[in-house]
């Protein structure tokens, strides 16, 4: 062979490698495409406004019983709605608020939201057994009004007062930072737990003390 010959070799040999190259650079840009443009909603997802949740107390009882703690460690646990503010006037005295003062309220939205006790506690003066109650509340400017009410399984928008079991006022504090979700959690406290109730500008804690 010539050394022209093998020049002319070396050359297409180069070509067809570069060209090849390409076309695999090609074949991938087309793969990360196809998944860039793949459906990826969910087609079974629901629309609500405003998701279930629910709340444990001791808060990290999922994490704790995952790694194998004792079921004995539930105290409760708050199952209710999570309503988004959406720009609107949530607490207040008039009727244009979507929570007005002095209106029950069912602590959340769609039905009724249900606190189940795993062991009797302490609520101010006043022992709450072990079972599951609705919980609402009654918003006034300083304070809310808790109330836990027997009448389970209803949605919770007009709530059989003769069906209340227990009821004590919280005051209220500001909410730094503004909460776009309504949002119920339990932290510690030196005596038990504190529920914490906190939507918009406005929080509110109900205190849980824990029976030895």
């Amino acid at each position: 062979m010539t050394s022209r010959q093998i020049l002319i070799f070396q050359f297409f040999a180069i070509f067809f490698f570069s060209c090849n190259v390409k076309n695999n650079d090609a074949k991938k840009e087309g793969v990360k495409d196809s998944l860039a443009n793949k459906e990826t909603v969910n087609p079974y997802a629901t629309h609500d406004q405003s998701p279930l949740d629910m709340s444990y107390c001791p808060k990290d009882y999922p994490v704790f019983r995952m790694n194998g703690a004792d079921s004995s460690l539930l105290v409760a646990r708050i199952i209710y709605s999570r309503p988004q503010k959406k720009g609107r006037s949530i607490f207040g005295g008039s009727e244009r608020n979507l929570v007005p003062y002095g209106k029950e309220w069912r602590l959340g939205a769609n039905e009724a939201t249900e606190i189940q006790f795993f062991k009797a506690v302490k609520i101010g003066k006043q022992k709450i057994d072990k079972g599951s109650y609705i919980i609402y509340a009654i918003p006034y400017q300083d304070k809310w009004t808790i109330i836990l009410n027997s009448n389970l399984y209803t949605w919770g928008l007009h709530m059989d007062s003769r069906k209340d079991v227990f009821k004590i006022d919280v005051p209220t504090a500001d909410q730094v930072p503004i909460l776009e979700d309504f949002t119920i959690v339990f932290e510690p406290s030196d005596s038990g737990a504190s529920m914490i109730m906190a939507w918009d500008k406005v929080r509110a804690a109900l205190p849980i003390i824990f029976l030895k």
